[in-house]
């Protein structure tokens, strides 16, 4: 690979990569070649490592991979503008197995051709010191490294060979990773797009509390949304608000209610059980009562720890939220919930908020989320997740989610419940 020299311009492999762009795409290609050139002091013949690295923002040791790869490994330290063309039609334009196998190529920061925990331990490092820029503690080299341990917990390195030191991964553990951290995925496959256009995989809601509450006290880490973000919308990862905390609001269902009625949108709820354990689930859905399931194909669950993974639906069933408020048969467990069948969620909590529980579902194709069945929560908490195109919708429902449920008035208020929420 390290003799493999740039593609001349009849080079069949830079032919067919111009035919995967536009004649004005190519013009643009040139521009910014030229542009990159001109500072690279090549007398506009190539671009350096230096200079490719802070145009894409991509430094240390991803960056000088991935400078490596679009040179075709050549060590010359020259990237052409032929270079370039053909990693971009590679690697932007080309069919899914293509741009999987590059991005694949990119996680063996070593270049030993192998992809061991060490390489995406530096990639995942890379992407939350440099990319993401999301602050550490002070000492720089253990910033994230338990946070970078739970993402690795999510992928399997099931390749041996005698010449590596460490167990490696295959192509198949490396996109089975990719479906349980999208968001890793999204990001590694947008690297050569520019910095400031908003490159898909890079964007962490904002997240909003009241200025009464300590944000230190919420389980939702700045990576954690950024991981449960991955399988979202650009529209649906801009403010996402606290609207219940356990902590401040009290482990009950009513208050949980009252406190989200008035947000029409989907909502993330997350819980941390008294093992230590934090998971929750995506719902896509507002939380309204119902006797049944309900929901859409946009719920997914999730695990934060001791491991990171999201397990969206897998169309084996459509029994995807649970919202079931007063009901007085047990085949219908009062609480909320996600996936399995009644009885045998994939998650639940019920309506006292004091224990819940969680099985492996077909729903979902998750494990059991806890370290045992029974869940004894700790902490809940659930955002609001804003959507733009929502704004409207949101105005047209209003009122807490007891007036909604004007069937239910009667008995709500012969228990006292029905101004819980006001």
């Amino acid at each position: 690979m390290g003799n493999a020299q740039s593609p001349p311009k009849n080079d069949p492999r830079y032919v067919s990569a111009t035919r995967a762009f536009t004649q004005k795409e190519l013009e643009d290609l040139r521009s910014l070649f030229n542009h990159l050139a001109a500072q690279s002091q090549s007398n506009g013949k190539y671009i350096s490592p230096s200079v490719f690295q802070s145009y894409f923002r991509l430094h240390g040791p991803l960056g000088e991979r991935m400078y490596d790869l679009v040179t075709q490994e050549r060590k010359d330290q020259k990237l052409t503008f032929e270079d370039l063309v053909v990693a971009k039609a590679t690697y932007e334009k080309g069919i899914k197995d293509e741009i999987e196998e590059f991005i694949f190529r990119l996680l063996d920061i070593s270049g030993d051709n192998f992809v061991g925990r060490s390489d995406l331990e530096s990639v995942m490092i890379s992407i939350f010191n440099d990319m993401l820029c999301i602050k550490g503690s002070e000492d720089r080299s253990n910033s994230h490294h338990d946070i970078v341990n739970i993402f690795l917990k999510a992928a399997n390195f099931s390749k041996r060979d005698e010449s590596s030191t460490e167990e490696t991964m295959s192509f198949e553990d490396f996109r089975s990773w990719c479906t349980h951290v999208p968001s890793v995925r999204k990001l590694l496959g947008s690297l050569l797009l520019p910095p400031d256009s908003g490159r898909p995989g890079s964007q962490i809601p904002k997240l909003l509390t009241s200025k009464a509450i300590d944000s230190n006290i919420t389980l939702l880490k700045k990576e954690y949304a950024w991981l449960i973000g991955g399988a979202l919308t650009q529209h649906e990862l801009e403010d996402w608000m606290l609207l219940y905390h356990s902590a401040v609001n009290g482990l009950s269902f009513n208050t949980f209610l009252g406190n989200i009625s008035n947000h029409a949108g989907p909502t993330v709820l997350i819980i941390k059980d008294k093992e230590g354990y934090i998971y929750g689930g995506y719902a896509s859905q507002p939380w309204e009562r119902h006797a049944d399931f309900y929901g859409d194909m946009k719920c997914y669950l999730f695990q934060l720890n001791p491991k990171a993974s999201i397990f969206r639906p897998t169309g084996a069933n459509n029994n995807l939220q649970w919202c079931a408020i007063n009901f007085s048969s047990e085949d219908i467990p009062n609480g909320i919930g996600f996936g399995g069948r009644v009885n045998h969620f994939g998650l639940f909590l019920s309506a006292n908020f004091d224990q819940g529980h969680s099985f492996s579902c077909s729903t979902f194709g998750s494990p059991c989320l806890s370290k045992t069945n029974r869940i004894l929560p700790e902490v809940i908490e659930c955002w609001g997740v804003t959507q733009g195109s929502a704004q409207d919708k949101n105005d047209a429902v209003k009122g807490t989610i007891l007036e909604r449920f004007k069937e239910d008035r009667h008995m709500l208020n012969m228990v006292g419940l029905a101004n819980s929420s006001e």
